[in-house]
């Protein structure tokens, strides 16, 4: 008999894994395909030889992660590869809005809005650690309330109040706007700007890196690490029902709050099911990768160098194209993140070929082709990109959800960022990750701090373990 059992080896289910083995307690991990990695998953979907990142591309949060920071994944192969600039946002003129580690750097590209940059984000910069550790966790009684109390006061704002107050200059502008769109919510919604100021921190406090030959070398290291400390991992076992799981005195959930009712939901009492039947699911996502003959060639020289691409213009077409997806609707000319991972990695392509790999938000379980919206708008931007397309692969977001289980309707942030549930995930509840029931436990990204490939949501769910089911054992 295994101590815990995990189900789900994702990023999140092995780092609760690994949390739970370290304080010596054996770790079963259940995984229902037959390779591990859940969003971190890296595969040759185009031609042989061009790897592709299935989900998660470039970890911002994952770099400055305080749980990757506390484990020896160097040891099992991960190694952080960073582009020359962190993120590029090329406007119809030719120029580019720049996100680069160096803040005084990245200000001064921003013209006349320099000294208001600075305002917002150094008072952050000088204090990263400290608040990147507060924002990766629930919202509690922080260890800094004066740092995360200036921090509150921007980030429950919605990122266009943000952007239209501090920023005059259309490159400011858009540069907050592309980084508050990773929340998939309108940009007037409460909250958004949280997005804009903890992605924008993360690069000049560690750079938006990616890892060398694809995701996946997190979770194998991830793995690794974890089959050392004792830990068991089985792939092929889909959990459909508790009769599906060995016995233990804790189950861990690495899944959203549907799939944890189908399993388990006569196993807890009828308020905190329908807790998790109203917890909101957030839009798709259409994904696209690409194998190129070379390089994305971007019209901004910036972008050419940049390891990720906000292609949609003014900060106006950005919040235009997120309501839409928001309110059902498919965007003409939809907000892009491309990633260009092949430029600062090499292996991940034949000699002078390169990858491309790119997403746009679209409504929740849509089943619409959006190549020819997500192409128009890279050529857009980088004239000639289309005569560079050897192959592409692409899913729906109904597809995503039929390759990952976890992604209900293509939403692969584990549910919707609204103000309720950045303040309550999954449900009302002191401790997020416990459920009534002192056995079962959440620890995927619809608990805090959310989606990304930080591990923390595992790492926070062990502990809370750790302290119902096995006396505080550490």
């Amino acid at each position: 008999m295994h101590e815990a059992v995990v189900v789900g080896a994702g990023p999140n289910g092995l780092a609760a894994g690994i949390e739970l083995a370290r304080a010596g307690v054996g770790v079963l991990v259940l995984e229902a395909r037959d390779r591990i990695g859940g969003g971190a998953r890296s595969e040759e979907v185009t031609e042989p030889g061009f790897v592709h990142d299935i989900c998660a591309a470039i970890h911002p949060m994952g770099v400055v992660s305080p749980f990757f920071r506390s484990v020896p994944l160097e040891r099992y192969g991960l190694e952080w590869v960073r582009p020359e600039l962190s993120l590029a946002h090329p406007f119809d003129d030719g120029t580019a809005a720049v996100l680069q580690p160096s803040l005084e750097e990245t200000a001064r590209g921003l013209g006349d809005d320099a000294r208001a940059y600075h305002r917002l984000m150094g008072p952050f910069v000088d204090r990263s650690d400290d608040l990147l550790a507060g924002i990766l966790r629930p919202i509690r009684l922080p260890r800094h309330p004066l740092l995360m109390a200036r921090f509150g006061l921007t980030a429950i704002r919605s990122a266009e109040s943000v952007l239209r107050s501090r920023f005059e200059g259309r490159h400011a502008r858009a540069l907050f706007a592309g980084c508050a769109a990773h929340s998939f919510i309108p940009l007037d919604f409460a909250a958004s700007a949280s997005f804009g100021v903890a992605l924008m921190l993360a690069a000049h406090a560690a750079d938006w890196p990616a890892a060398r030959g694809g995701s996946q070398a997190i979770v194998d290291a991830m793995a690794a690490y974890l089959t050392e400390l004792g830990g068991e991992i089985r792939t092929g076992c889909p959990a459909r029902s508790m009769a599906d799981i060995p016995p233990s005195r804790a189950v861990l959930f690495d899944l959203t709050p549907r799939q944890v009712l189908d399993i388990a939901g006569t196993e807890l009492p009828a308020r905190y099911r329908r807790r998790l039947q109203r917890f909101r699911y957030g839009p798709g996502a259409f994904k696209i990768d690409w194998s190129l003959d070379g390089p994305i060639p971007w019209a901004s020289e910036a972008c050419r160098q940049a390891g990720t691409v906000h292609v949609g213009g003014s900060w106006e077409e950005v919040a235009e194209a997120e309501k839409e997806a928001w309110d059902g609707g498919h965007p003409e000319r939809p907000f892009v993140l491309v990633a260009q991972q092949s430029i600062f990695d090499p292996g991940r392509a034949p000699d002078g070929r390169h990858t491309g790999w790119a997403y746009c938000h679209v409504p929740h379980g849509s089943d619409l082709d959006m190549t020819p919206a997500v192409e128009a708008q890279v050529e857009r931007f980088a004239p000639g990109f289309r005569d560079l397309i050897r192959a592409r692969h692409t899913r729906t977001a109904a597809g995503l959800e039929a390759y990952n289980a976890n992604m209900i309707g293509g939403d692969i942030g584990g549910g919707a960022n609204t103000l309720w549930q950045f303040l309550a995930r999954p449900a009302p509840r002191l401790d997020p990750y416990s459920t009534p029931n002192r056995r079962l436990f959440l620890c995927s990204s619809s608990t805090p701090p959310g989606g990304g490939v930080h591990g923390m949501c595992g790492q926070l769910a062990a502990r809370s373990a750790l302290r119902r089911a096995f006396d505080g054992r550490s």
